[in-house]
């Protein structure tokens, strides 16, 4: 796993992640950052995917996929982490499968470089030294499997951000190389 600190929507890579909201219909953060780099192809794209539910394209914890169109990515992955209410409502256990999703997802579509912002720890105000733990674990334990993306890049905001990756990963006994 490598960490970068910069811009999702600039990296060459299979596929990257999108902190998403669940209509799939654009946002602020990286979901904004995204489509806005994406083009308006991304959005009509979006709007093709069938509702679960009125207005949910994608409930929290999944994940879809759609082509990345403007981006130097061939996909977008989209992801619905969960609102940080305290931690009682399942939130670790939905943002770990954010993770796991994703990457089945990738998995699929034999994505072998994919790269992932901090979901959930934006507007949706998950703790980032909990966010990383979660994140590191979970995709350390999702590369186990063959057909799962082998480079994997965390891509964080700013470098007090990627201070809490770095106490996660030497927690995990884990590398990341940056």
């Amino acid at each position: 796993m490598q960490l970068l600190i910069g811009d999702i929507t600039t990296l060459a890579v299979d596929g990257i992640v999108n902190a998403a909201h669940p209509g799939l219909l654009g946002g602020g953060g990286v979901d904004a950052a995204i489509h806005q780099r994406a083009g308006p192809q991304l959005l009509e794209s979006c709007r093709k995917l069938p509702e679960i539910s009125p207005g949910i394209r994608c409930p929290t914890g999944q994940a879809r996929i759609t082509p990345g169109f403007g981006l130097m990515a061939r996909y977008v992955i989209h992801t619905v982490g969960p609102v940080w209410r305290g931690g009682h409502f399942h939130e670790a256990e939905a943002l770990e499968s954010c993770y796991c999703n994703s990457m089945l997802v990738a998995s699929e579509y034999g994505l072998h470089r994919i790269a992932f912002p901090a979901i959930s720890c934006g507007v949706y105000g998950f703790p980032l030294d909990q966010a990383a733990r979660i994140a590191l674990r979970t995709l350390a334990k999702a590369q186990d499997n063959s057909s799962a993306p082998q480079h994997v890049v965390l891509v964080i905001f700013s470098t007090s951000h990627a201070i809490y990756y770095w106490q996660a990963a030497d927690a995990l006994g884990l590398i990341l190389s940056g």
